[in-house]
């Protein structure tokens, strides 16, 4: 059986040159599919891993009560010193919490190569904003002067959006702020942002309250103790979220919709493949019927005939997958795009095409192949031999 099976398939791969065309159609239609859902996937993670990496575990969110986001959210002044003062929350050397009180705002841009305007986050941070999140470095200019109208942009947004370029002028409540720096963070989302002054902002646009404020924790552990002592404090009203969590919260809606997306689309194609794989495999087995035939009447079994097929279609359908992951990893790994975060602002990452995601491609490809060529296999091995030879 084993020596049967391959030598039916060496004599079926032998023949493919002679169904080159024929076979490329399986291979296009499936490097097809494959090339796009990788490139939706990639999409997916490389949201996953922008935010990901902007969270740290040593890190905790603070809102008003009832508040799901940033925008909806103002914080008292006496509240934040308040939640700065909680048990758990790290000191620098001179005994100050390493918080930052913080205001949000959205800044209209034009995208580069567009004349739509899309919303930027514009936020103001707090004296320990910069010792609050290490991973900002300055690669560009200075930073931001307190009380000066002066902005630090991020280099992700400054490569999607017009205008953002240092030594450049914004214009903020009828007067002209400058662009002073560009910094870094190991691309992950604060790059999207331009931050200034909190309370430079706050007095351009004429607001006493902040929207939340993040505070440094001792240790990760410390977390449970920091969010007791406020949730249990009658004087507020908070929300108090580990960082990760609450960033992975803002990107859960949108990175639900790319993978539902991917999977529709990429479902919708594969049928198109499948059925692409089931005529060419058929085709295959019509042109192939004589030899089929003669191998039956000389004492080959059907299991050898079924096999070869299966491979024959296996092995397109992987040259197929193989070739769509290719594809995807070499024209959108790392691509940058922007897309609507969850602050209703544009939030910049890079498409991510991981081994994960083209194994994935690799065994959708193959699945597609199995059942383009199973049927086509049961009808080689159910082929009448008498009216096959006859046909010589």
């Amino acid at each position: 059986m084993i020596a049967q099976i391959g030598a039916v398939i060496a004599l079926n791969l032998r023949a493919l040159p002679h169904r080159f065309w024929n076979s490329l159609v399986i291979v296009v239609g499936i490097a097809g599919v494959v090339g796009v859902l990788v490139s939706v996937l990639a999409m997916s993670n490389g949201l996953l891993d922008s935010i990901n990496r902007a969270g740290r575990p040593d890190r905790a969110i603070v809102l008003r009560g009832g508040s799901h986001a940033e925008l909806s959210s103002t914080l008292a002044r006496d509240a934040t010193l308040t939640i700065a003062d909680a048990p758990g929350v790290a000191r620098t050397s001179a005994g100050k919490p390493i918080a930052s009180a913080e205001e949000v705002m959205i800044l209209g841009r034009p995208a580069k190569g567009g004349s739509a305007d899309a919303n930027v986050t514009l936020r103001g941070v707090g004296p320990q904003g910069l010792a609050l999140r290490p991973e900002i470095h300055l690669v560009e200019g200075r930073w931001f002067t307190p009380g000066l109208r002066e902005l630090v942009v991020g280099r992700a947004v400054q490569a999607q959006f017009d205008g953002l370029t240092l030594g450049g002028h914004i214009t903020l409540r009828n007067a002209e702020w400058t662009i002073v720096g560009v910094f870094e963070s190991n691309g992950d989302s604060h790059e999207s942002e331009v931050l200034t002054d909190a309370d430079t902002v706050m007095a351009a646009y004429g607001r006493n309250l902040f929207q939340s404020i993040t505070v440094k924790l001792e240790t990760p552990q410390s977390f449970d103790a920091f969010k007791d002592s406020l949730t249990t404090n009658p004087q507020l009203s908070v929300e108090v979220h580990r960082e990760p969590e609450y960033l992975a919260s803002l990107s859960e809606n949108l990175n639900n919709l790319m993978r539902i997306v991917a999977h529709l689309v990429g479902g919708i194609m594969a049928v198109g493949a499948v059925f692409g794989a089931l005529n060419t495999m058929y085709s295959a087995v019509s042109a192939r019927s004589l030899e089929i035939a003669t191998l039956r009447a000389v004492g080959f079994g059907a299991t050898p005939i079924v096999v070869s097929v299966l491979v024959e279609s296996l092995l397109l359908a992987f040259l197929g997958g193989v070739l769509g992951a290719a594809l995807a990893w070499m024209f959108f790994d790392g691509h940058a795009v922007n897309s609507l975060g969850g602050n209703f602002t544009q939030l910049v990452f890079h498409l991510d095409v991981t081994p994960d995601l083209i194994g994935q491609g690799i065994v959708w490809a193959s699945f597609i192949g199995l059942l383009g060529g199973l049927f086509p296999a049961i009808r080689a091995a159910r082929l009448p031999i008498a009216t096959a030879l006859r046909a010589i």
